[in-house]
């Protein structure tokens, strides 16, 4: 029975099927128990890469396994795993970071001189950056950083056995659900775009799939070298491909696209659906019907939730729209006159006098008609 994997991450680095936030996502999901990792990608954006290293180290019990062809970001992404492993027949490529450049126009000295500081800025970045991760991968490996950094430069594929070898991976796996590292003339394009060599060996080539590739090359070579003839026979289309011709250029990685189904993942959707991504065949999506009423009864229910709210603000609008007049009305009415404070309503309870009061009541009185008299 194939393995089960937590994680595809397949294609671009950074690509919407080798996304950090979504790796983010299915590691919080497993947060006390070991995550399986299938990695399958020529590379691409080495923050991307960084950030899923490092992820993959926080949660600290990641298992990544590597079928295909793997190079670049891809590979630097793996390091924070626990465990890494490799099918036999898998491919491995490290190499010196690069970035976009190019310049066309007419400069003069000032604008060549600014194009040069701005050149020399780069290449410090560049070469700090390389740096950086010859440590990360010198670390795995358990060797020098300058001899990872030398085979960086080199920049050759490494089968299995030699990524093994050099401490890259920990364990070499032959399962038969793993799929064989197969060059495409789509794959080939990308290599060449991404100035990252060919891999040594053409064999799981289909002939079609060289006669293609030859004719790209040829293109490629017409196009960086003039005067390159652009035409061959098929009769020889091993020419071009047996040199490892593979024009350079300082384009970033594109983003690699299978003919094998992929994985892609659609948040809301497996959300809904309680599954971590959806299988896509030639660019379509196959649901059970299941899983539709699942997305129907979903879509009811916001739009029941949606009504219900529109309901409650509408309500409190005309609220506020009614206070707002009576406010507007009492501002433009006189305020009232107060004539008594005094509660005249109000009748005071009966007290008994005392004999004291009674005595000093008595004698006021008979002062005032003592007062009175002539």
């Amino acid at each position: 029975m194939p393995k089960q994997y937590h994680l595809h991450l397949k294609g671009f680095v950074g690509g919407f099927d080798f996304d950090a936030d979504y790796v983010d996502y299915i590691l919080g999901k497993h947060k006390d128990s070991e995550v399986d990792v299938l990695i399958d990608s020529f590379g691409g954006q080495v923050s991307t890469a960084l950030s899923i290293s490092s992820a993959f180290k926080r949660h600290g019990n990641v298992h990544a396994h590597f079928v295909g062809m793997n190079a670049s970001a891809a590979t630097i992404a793996s390091l924070g795993a626990k465990v890494i492993t490799m099918d036999a027949s898998a491919m491995y490529l490290v190499h010196k970071c690069s970035m976009d450049f190019f310049e066309w126009g007419s400069m003069n000295s000032d604008d060549l001189a600014s194009l040069i500081a701005n050149v020399e800025k780069q290449k410090k970045d560049l070469d700090k950056l390389d740096a950086n991760i010859a440590e990360m991968y010198a670390t795995k490996c358990k060797k020098d950083a300058k001899a990872l950094l030398d085979l960086m430069k080199q920049g050759g594929w490494l089968t299995a056995k030699e990524a093994l070898a050099w401490g890259f991976v920990d364990e070499l796996t032959d399962e038969a659900d793993d799929e064989k590292p197969v060059l495409t003339d789509t794959m080939a394009q990308a290599l060449a775009q991404a100035g990252i060599p060919l891999p040594p060996t053409m064999a799981d080539c289909k002939t079609s799939d060289r006669s293609k590739l030859s004719k790209l090359f040829q293109s490629l070579a017409a196009f960086f070298h003039p005067g390159t003839a652009t035409t061959q026979e098929e009769s020889n289309p091993s020419s071009p491909l047996d040199q490892h011709h593979s024009p350079t250029n300082n384009s970033s990685t594109p983003t690699t696209q299978h003919s094998t189904p992929m994985n892609k993942v659609f948040k809301h959707i497996c959300a809904i659906l309680a599954c971590e991504a959806l299988t896509s065949t030639e660019g379509k999506v196959t649901l059970t019907d299941a899983q539709l009423d699942s997305i129907e009864a979903a879509a009811d229910k916001s739009a029941t939730d949606l009504q219900s709210a529109n309901d409650k603000l509408k309500a409190a609008n005309t609220e506020i729209t009614n206070l707002k007049a009576e406010i507007d009305k009492l501002k433009k009415e006189p305020g009232d006159e107060t004539h008594n404070v005094l509660d005249e309503s109000h009748t005071p309870p009966k007290v008994e006098k005392t004999e004291v009061q009674d005595f000093v009541d008595t004698a006021v009185q008979a002062r005032a008609l003592y007062d009175l008299l002539p």
